[in-house]
């Protein structure tokens, strides 16, 4: 092959001809060098849906009660949890015990507490014994185990930077998902073959066909990903906000005119304040001062709460020290998609201040609820993480699948020299209209999905190099 040739590509091309050997080099490029994150992603996804019933078991002592004794008051259980726990400790939230054979959760933080975590006192309802203390994570309420593997998934255990893996992942997986798709579409391949080429027929059936079966799941994965991702996360709130698709969010002020703020992931985040506590509010003036959390305000604030219409047996009360704000009790049995009704209620009074229900909320703030939690793996319980885990699971398969598809098709030492096909190469094959298009499609991409673009640049810096030692080789003999 000559310089010129490599150089000056044919234009004697169709649109369809030049863009699928681009769509198969990218499907390529994404599977050698993207795959093993999503790969790992997918590997510990699985693991983290598949725990919580061994949580429930390797923390059994700290969850379950034998139910012996009928439930005390619920003042009662947070001020022995109080007792227990010690000063330098705020109340960040508490669950009563769903039944009677659970127990009772009060979790607290301090001023050294992470973001997302705090430390829950096990309380047994009826007999007031505290079963344990441990740290726990998010609303969600995830244990140590399961903890580990959230931030496993999430970031590798890196912190922030290593959120950019999964990031990656997310961002890549639905343009390999319908690009191969797309390219099984189009593909024809020779229907009989001998040896090594019967060997890469069955390989990329089975990669094609399970790619296929898992083309619904992969897209899912993908969009729920990126909405928790760090860049293009910020992006999609943004948008949204702009838009004003937010989800629905209580209105926790005691003040005239001040607006809800919306949290879009609450599962994971404690974002509640968590100011120590302070003088006493004298009479009822909502001062914007703090205020002490007394176990009194509980039991007064679940009934203002029951009365208003929140019914699941799992909720959750989120007290707060701030004089101008109200305690928020929420719903949190994520197995029914319905059950995330909120109220506020005012501490002093007890009186309703605002509530919020789930057929308020618009149609993409729903399905951004059913997303996250079918995502977590808790909507509708069990189902959720088997079927969550036969696709992590099938999309790892479909990874060996493809790598071992490449290692049959790679080229053999003895063959010679091999023209350098490249993603520059096939792109300025493409008409001039095509050529544009498709840039200005991957610019708005790689400015939403910034992760995707520094990536894109690093594969357009192999595809560089390639072209650079093709050319060097382009006179050598073969």
């Amino acid at each position: 092959m000559s310089e010129k040739s490599l150089a000056q590509p044919s234009r004697a091309v169709t649109t369809q001809s030049a863009l699928l050997p681009l769509l198969r080099r990218l499907h390529f490029y994404i599977g050698l060098f993207i795959a093993p994150f999503i790969f790992v992603a997918a590997l510990t996804g699985t693991l983290y849906v598949l725990t919580p019933q061994l949580e429930n078991a390797l923390y059994s002592h700290q969850l379950f009660t034998d139910g012996a004794e009928p439930a005390r008051p619920l003042a009662d259980q947070v001020r022995v949890a109080q007792d227990f726990a010690g000063s330098g400790m705020t109340i960040s939230a508490v669950r009563p015990a769903p039944s009677a054979l659970e127990t009772t959760r009060v979790m607290f933080t301090t001023p050294s507490s992470r973001p997302s975590e705090s430390t829950a006192v096990f309380v047994d309802p009826g007999t007031l014994a505290i079963r344990g203390m441990l740290p726990v994570y998010g609303t969600s309420g995830v244990l140590p185990l399961r903890t580990w593997l959230d931030y496993l998934h999430r970031n590798l255990l890196l912190g922030d930077i290593g959120r950019n893996y999964s990031e990656l992942a997310a961002s890549w997986l639905w343009v390999a998902a319908l690009g191969g798709v797309l390219l099984w579409a189009t593909g024809r391949s020779p229907q009989r073959a001998k040896g090594r080429g019967q060997q890469i027929l069955r390989q990329r059936y089975r990669h094609s066909t399970l790619g296929v079966l898992l083309l619904l799941g992969l897209l899912f994965f993908s969009a729920t990903g990126l909405t928790w991702s760090r860049w293009a996360g910020d992006n999609i709130s943004a948008m949204r906000s702009h838009f004003g698709w937010m989800t629905p969010a209580v209105n926790t002020s005691l003040l005239p005119d001040q607006p809800a703020i919306a949290d879009e992931h609450a599962q994971h985040h404690l974002s509640d304040d968590h100011s120590m506590p302070g003088m006493t509010m004298p009479g009822h003036a909502h001062q914007a001062t703090s205020v002490s959390i007394t176990p009194a305000q509980f039991d007064g604030v679940v009934e203002a709460a029951r009365a208003a219409g929140i019914q699941a047996e799992k909720i959750e009360i989120r007290p707060t020290t701030k004089a101008n704000k109200a305690w928020v009790v929420s719903e949190i049995d994520r197995r029914w998609p319905t059950r995330v009704d909120s109220v506020a209620v005012d501490p002093a009074t007890f009186r309703v201040m605002d509530k919020v229900a789930f057929a308020q909320f618009g149609l993409l703030a729903k399905l951004t609820r059913w997303g996250v939690d079918a995502h977590m793996g808790v909507l509708f319980g069990l189902p959720n993480q088997l079927i969550l885990a036969a696709f992590g699971l099938g999309l790892c398969v479909m990874i060996v699948l493809g790598y071992r598809l490449w290692w049959l098709r790679r080229p053999a030492a003895a063959q010679g020299c091999h023209p350098a096909e490249t993603l520059t190469y096939h792109w300025r094959r493409l008409g001039l209209s095509a050529r544009f298009l498709l840039l200005v499609c991957t610019v708005a991409l790689a400015v939403s999905l910034p992760v995707m673009g520094v990536s894109l640049l690093v594969l357009l810096l192999i595809d560089a190099l390639r072209w650079q030692r093709a050319k060097q080789r382009a006179d050598l003999p073969c």
